[in-house]
């Protein structure tokens, strides 16, 4: 996708669309949901605050003819996590390649561990 004014492609944008109006509805009652949330000289998808609970939210897009994200994922998401400090985090990885089965069919959830140990939830759409 390129953006009207001729600009670079952002590939990700229908995906974090999607991901921030679904979060919306969650903190609706009395969170926040940072998008490009800055952390040093890096910037996190995304940030949901609740309460107490602070999530890093790190969205991927599997395109067709490149490898699968997940390592890749899971090393940005770690530095994340690092920078403010938390143990947890989610991954999304949403499959925009063609011929893959319809999203309810394919959607999981898998637990997995950054390289610094930390606790990923792996959400694959």
């Amino acid at each position: 996708m390129v953006s009207p004014c001729g600009s670079t492609p952002y590939h990700e944008i229908a995906p974090h669309l999607v991901m921030m109006a679904f979060l919306h509805r969650v903190i609706n009652g009395g969170g926040s949901l940072e998008r490009e949330y800055a952390i040093g000289s890096r910037r996190m998808d995304l940030c949901l605050r609740y309460g107490a609970v602070t999530l890093g939210i790190e969205l991927k897009v599997w395109r067709e003819g490149r490898p699968d994200p997940l390592a890749q994922g899971l090393a940005q998401l770690d530095d994340y996590l690092k920078g403010l400090g938390l143990e947890t985090g989610w991954l999304v990885i949403f499959d925009r390649r063609s011929g893959t089965v319809d999203t309810g069919e394919r959607m999981t959830t898998e637990p997995h561990q950054s390289p610094g140990k930390r606790s990923i939830t792996v959400i694959r759409a």
